[in-house]
Formats: structure tokens, C-alpha cells, sequence
């Protein structure tokens, strides 16, 4: 009989048949580690609740983008946050997965939007003295031409300020006209 050499190549090629098969019994991901990475590429209901409780001008949804792109870190979104960088929107692909119904009833309500310290126009531009004074219309020839655009910046600042709180007392009287209207019908 012959004798039997091994070659090169035949002997690389059983070497890695040999390693695939090692690895593949030894090595190879059991079904709860698979499971785990899963897992980890969802965002924790618990840790969107407590971003958003820190940060209630942030959407839920951009929250939970964040976290999964991160591996679920807390830490690593709410440092995001607070650098001024914000967070980046959510492909329109995205699809967040929304909590169970149950916690949803236990979760407190969305407090109500802040109320402004000026509840109207007239106190924020701080113009009630000059709504009891009596408005006096002029006829179409006695109207002032508008001043022309002026250069001085403090100028222009005045005139607007003063159109403005026009604007503001003229739609206050027309409310006012308005409502006189209907309670004479």
C-alpha cells in the first residue's frame, strides 16, 4: 500500500472545519442570551417614565430612541440632555412600544400646561392705563403719515413698541364693540 501524505491546503482546510465545529458546539448562543440582547435593544418602561419626569419638554418617543440607541443608559441620555445637545428625533420608522394599559392608569396625569404670569395682553404690555383713556378716531385726512424706517435702532424700537400696543388697544376695543353689539340684540 501506499502511504498517505496530508498537504498543505487539506490540512488548513481541516484545521478550520475543526475550529467552526468547536465553536459552534461550544460557543453558540443559547436561546436566554439571545433573549437578553433582545431586551436590551427595548427601552425600560421604568426608565422612559423617570426621563420624562426630569424632562417633561421631551416626547416619550424621542426618549425612547435614545435609550435604545445607547443600551438603555439613563445616565448617558440624561447627560445628553442636560450638555444642551438634545436628542436626536426618531426615524419615522420607528415605532415605540407603549407601556401596558395598567400602568398607564396608575401613572399620574400630564400636569396641565404652566399658566402665564400675564394672563392677557393688556397686562403683559402693562397698557391698562391707557385703555380707560377714550380713543379718539380720526377721519382719513387727518391720519398722520407713518414715519419712515428710521436708522437708530432705539427709534425703530419705540415706534414698533408703540404700533404694537396700538394694535393691542385697537382689537381691545373692537372686542369690546362687538360685545356691546350682542348685548344690545
Amino acid at each position: 500500500m501506499a502511504e498517505q501524505t496530508l498537504n498543505l491546503p487539506s490540512l488548513f482546510l481541516a484545521l478550520a472545519l475543526l475550529g467552526l465545529s468547536i465553536r459552534y458546539f461550544f460557543f453558540s448562543p443559547s436561546s436566554s442570551s439571545t433573549r437578553a440582547v433582545s431586551d436590551r435593544n427595548t427601552a425600560n418602561p421604568e426608565h422612559i417614565e423617570q426621563i420624562a419626569q426630569m424632562f417633561p419638554q421631551l416626547s416619550r418617543r424621542d426618549i425612547q430612541w435614545d435609550l435604545q440607541r445607547n443600551g438603555g443608559s439613563v445616565q448617558a441620555t440624561t447627560e445628553r440632555v442636560l450638555s444642551g445637545r438634545g436628542l436626536e428625533r426618531p426615524p419615522p420608522s420607528f415605532q415605540p412600544i407603549q407601556p401596558p394599559a395598567s400602568s398607564s392608569s396608575t401613572a399620574p396625569a400630564a400636569p396641565p400646561p404652566p399658566k402665564s404670569s400675564h394672563p392677557d395682553l393688556i397686562t403683559r404690555y402693562k397698557l391698562e392705563s391707557r385703555i380707560s383713556q377714550p380713543h379718539v378716531t380720526r377721519p382719513e385726512e387727518e391720519k398722520p403719515k407713518p414715519p419712515t424706517w428710521s436708522q437708530n435702532k432705539t427709534e425703530r424700537q419705540t415706534l414698533l413698541q408703540k404700533r404694537r400696543e396700538d394694535m393691542v388697544l385697537a382689537a381691545r376695543r373692537k372686542l369690546e364693540e362687538k360685545e356691546r353689539e350682542r348685548a344690545v340684540k
